[in-house]
């Protein structure tokens, strides 16, 4: 089972982002907008973003909010 950091914006609170876990945040033109809020299994992610981080590293997610 593989695990995943996840990652909110501080800018915008509602949206989520999922990497695999250690990967960290490279790509990003800003990644000190983002936080690290913990790590979740395969099971925990909603659906559809495993398939999301397969194809290209990251899934957002929107936050109810």
């Amino acid at each position: 089972m593989q695990d995943f950091d996840f990652y909110i914006n501080l800018r915008k609170p509602t949206l989520g982002l999922y990497v695999r876990k250690g990967a960290g945040l490279p790509d990003l033109a800003d990644a000190s907008q983002w936080q690290l809020e913990g790590t979740v299994t395969e099971t925990e992610l909603p659906p559809g973003a495993l398939k999301e981080l397969e194809a290209n590293g990251h899934a957002f997610q929107e936050l109810g909010g």
